[in-house]
């Protein structure tokens, strides 16, 4: 079964400032390729989409054209971008030029909700549109209507919910969640990323502490709504890159061929467009 993965994040502290590492301590540290890879094969996994780390300001556009040019079984790259900014037309100009850029991303969870609220970022995030870039949302499970309305603002934008909406597995707070999840899957322009989400259960996860979870959002998003991420290294606080290749594999158990292809890699191929130059 060939895995597309839909959510590396590569750390090179030699070449950037990534500064809300010093706030996780297990994570301060480099992650490269390489090291990646070596993990990666062994799992099964065929190509990478590497996703923007939130470095510094003035490390953005250079982050992306560093792993854009870093190894070909880097398939393409989510570019970090700033809708807020009137500037927005100019930077998605130059961002769009990169070759291997598929989409582009503004971290979200960590900032106030006001922040995508504006008719400035929804106005600049239609632009996106045109450029036939994707938009990941990253957003927290509390702030799943936040990221519901900027979604429907943006009715011609493809938007990729990450990490099933960041739910707190390890506080079980399922239904609010659940709700959320099943209103935010009625967009059509919405698809999910099951990505990592061990990280947001105990340390002493189980299977079967994931796979309501998972379920419920294949459920709501349907086959062809889904895509697969490791989101690599986030992944490594309470399990591994093999590991959670293994529990995702797990969590498929009776699903078709078919339908487990469509969320290893069909689906990423054609929402992200990894094979139009790449």
């Amino acid at each position: 079964m060939r895995i597309i993965d839909t959510h590396l994040h590569l750390v090179y502290p030699d070449r950037f400032a990534y500064p809300w590492l010093t706030d996780v301590p297990a994570l301060n540290r480099p992650f490269s390729f390489p090291d990646y890879w070596e993990q990666a094969e062994k799992a099964g996994i065929a190509a990478a989409l590497h996703i923007e780390v939130d470095v510094v300001e003035e490390d953005r556009e250079a982050e992306t054209r560093f792993v854009t040019g870093l190894d070909p079984r880097i398939a393409g790259a989510v570019a970090s971008c700033r809708p807020e900014n009137a500037d927005f037309a100019a930077e998605l100009e130059r961002l769009a030029a990169i070759p291997g850029v598929k989409g582009l991303r503004r971290i979200l969870h960590t900032s106030p909700d006001e922040l995508s609220q504006t008719p400035l970022f929804a106005e600049n995030l239609n632009r996106i549109a045109a450029h036939e870039l994707t938009f990941d949302l990253c957003v927290l499970a509390r702030q799943l209507p936040v990221g519901r309305d900027l979604a429907a603002r943006c009715p011609d934008v493809q938007f990729i919910l990450d990490h099933c909406g960041v739910p707190d597995i390890e506080g079980d707070d399922f239904d609010t969640w659940a709700d959320d999840l099943r209103h935010m899957s009625e967009l059509p322009n919405v698809a999910v990323k099951i990505s990592g989400i061990s990280a947001y259960a105990r340390p002493d996860w189980s299977l079967d502490d994931l796979r309501p979870w998972v379920e419920h959002t294949i459920a709501c998003f349907g086959w062809d709504r889904v895509v697969w991420g490791s989101d690599y290294p986030v992944c490594t606080l309470n399990a591994d890159l093999g590991l959670w290749v293994e529990t995702t594999r797990a969590l498929l158990a009776g699903t078709s061929g078919a339908e487990q292809e469509q969320l290893f890699s069909r689906n990423a191929e054609r929402l992200y467009r990894l094979r139009a130059d790449r």
